[in-house]
């Protein structure tokens, strides 16, 4: 257990996780901060907290509308942005489409940590992912390592979870990777995934695996869609706190997260999903793994999909 834990963006993703950091005693206190009248935040808290004797935990939970909430916070988990919308037409916004809101919304988080808890390992979940937690390392600057973006435990989880109910067994069975951006452009690595340490391919056909491939990429738009109003929330958060937990108890644990490249997969300076050690430095390694040609030229997309969005970052913040 750590001092404190700073939540930005008190909406689904940021109630998940202030009911389970408490519930899971991760911290002695909670500051979440939330713009969104009444008094948003306050009444997250509040609610959580007179559950607290029901739940059995002594975590002290405060809400505002204002920054100072994350003072002196060592874990910082950032949610805030605009979510995926279905359009009239019944379409989706692309996670691009939403980058100049979400980046005046970040530049008001990165400003924020800096000046209360500049010290703070930060989690980022916004999207578009790679491009806000690029935004946020821009505003920063922190040491390698301790700025990091949810998006590969997540993907990943989803893959596991479709191999898992089209194989017919449990997914505590099965590992699973997905690297590259957070979009559709994400690469899952098949020649990394087994069930029970047996390849994949041993359970399943290519034409299935191809389709469960295609699910993986496409999954966030799914539930969008499944839902009528808003994103995915419950599993997002929990992907999350897999890493913080993996940070908060030194686990040493092997995870699938958005990290600074610095020559890794002849990348740097850009934020990707690639396998990495979590500790209680953050990020402690890059792990380069072995591709198969068709899974590295993948990559190798994804990370330009990636460099234009951060391209497109750049020039919006010049006109800004």
């Amino acid at each position: 257990m750590i001092e404190k834990i700073g939540v930005i963006g008190g909406g689904m993703i940021g109630g998940v996780l202030c009911q389970e950091i408490a519930r899971r005693r991760l911290a002695r206190s909670v500051g979440l901060v939330d713009i969104m009248p009444p008094d948003l935040a306050k009444g997250k808290c509040l609610d959580i907290a007179e559950g607290s004797p029901v739940m059995r935990f002594d975590v002290r939970m405060e809400g505002s509308k204002t920054y100072e909430v994350l003072e002196g916070a060592q874990l910082v988990i950032n949610t805030a942005g605009v979510p995926r919308k279905p359009k009239p037409d019944g379409t989706l916004p692309t996670r691009e489409e939403l980058l100049e809101t979400n980046l005046k919304i970040t530049n008001a988080v990165g400003a924020g940590i800096k000046e209360y808890c500049p010290d703070a390992i930060v989690i980022s979940i916004a999207n578009p992912l790679d491009a806000i937690v690029y935004r946020l390392n821009q505003i920063l600057a922190p040491p390698r390592g301790r700025l990091m973006g949810m998006a590969g435990v997540l993907d990943s989880a989803r893959y596991r979870y479709f191999v898992a109910e089209a194989a017919g067994v449990s997914v505590e069975n099965v590992e699973a990777l997905v690297l590259g951006g957070h979009g559709d452009t994400m690469v899952p690595i098949r020649s990394a995934c087994r069930i029970a340490g047996l390849p994949v391919t041993q359970f399943l056909d290519e034409e299935t695996l191809q389709k469960l491939e295609e699910r993986t990429r496409k999954a966030g738009g799914e539930v969008v869609k499944l839902l009528g109003s808003g994103s995915a929330f419950v599993s997002p958060a929990w992907s999350a706190l897999e890493m913080a937990e993996a940070i908060l108890f030194d686990k040493k644990k092997i995870v699938a997260v958005s990290a600074l490249l610095d020559g890794e997969y002849g990348v740097s300076g850009l934020f990707i999903g690639v396998p990495a050690i979590l500790g209680r430095n953050g990020v402690e390694k890059v792990l380069e793994i072995p591709l198969t040609d068709d899974e590295r030229k993948g990559l190798d997309v994804s990370i330009e999909a990636v460099r234009k969005t951060c391209a497109e970052v750049d020039a919006m913040i010049q006109k800004m």
